[in-house]
């Protein structure tokens, strides 16, 4: 997959029988993502998307190229991507988790921690997977100013002050 995509939603499933579907927007104003519409799935075919309303979880909205119920169900899982230069340009303390996924991670006195396998979020913070070199086991650094306070992106790596015990 290409840096210049960024995963923006995924289709969650089938609406009703005229062939809407629930998206799972990613962005920070999840009815944002009509905004980048034309999307790409990760074989570049594209889909328009039309966001009709907002419901539990999810937004309901209408693909053009989707006309039955059974189009959208094919569709459930389907990862949409936007142009990276779509996208807005982010505050010096904010990122895409695309761009920390591989970054080398150090704790504060220079030691290596690990790599970034992928950034987490269950509902209360972002979470960094850190795969332990020489370890089949990952470890969860908590993503926060206090716990990670320096990402270079330019020298990908991030330094971390993990709480004690977590390695």
């Amino acid at each position: 997959m290409s840096d210049d995509l960024i995963v923006v939603g995924v289709i969650a499933g089938a609406y009703g029988v005229n062939g809407e579907v629930r998206v799972k927007s990613f962005c920070a104003q999840p009815m944002d993502i009509e905004t980048y519409s034309p999307l790409t799935d990760d074989t570049g075919k594209s889909y328009s998307l039309a966001v009709i309303r907002p419901s539990k979880n999810a937004l309901i909205t209408r693909i053009a190229e989707v006309t039955t119920k059974e189009a959208a169900d094919a569709l459930k899982g389907v990862q949409l991507f936007a142009q990276r230069t779509q996208l807005p340009v982010l505050p010096d303390d904010e990122y895409y988790h695309l761009d920390l996924i591989g970054l080398d991670v150090f704790d504060t006195g220079g030691t290596p921690l690990g790599k970034v396998k992928s950034v987490l979020n269950h509902g209360a913070a972002d979470l960094l997977e850190l795969h332990i070199s020489g370890e089949a086991s990952t470890v969860l650094l908590p993503f926060t100013q206090a716990v990670v306070p320096t990402v270079d992106l330019k020298a990908r790596k991030i330094i971390a002050d993990p709480p004690d015990g977590l390695f």
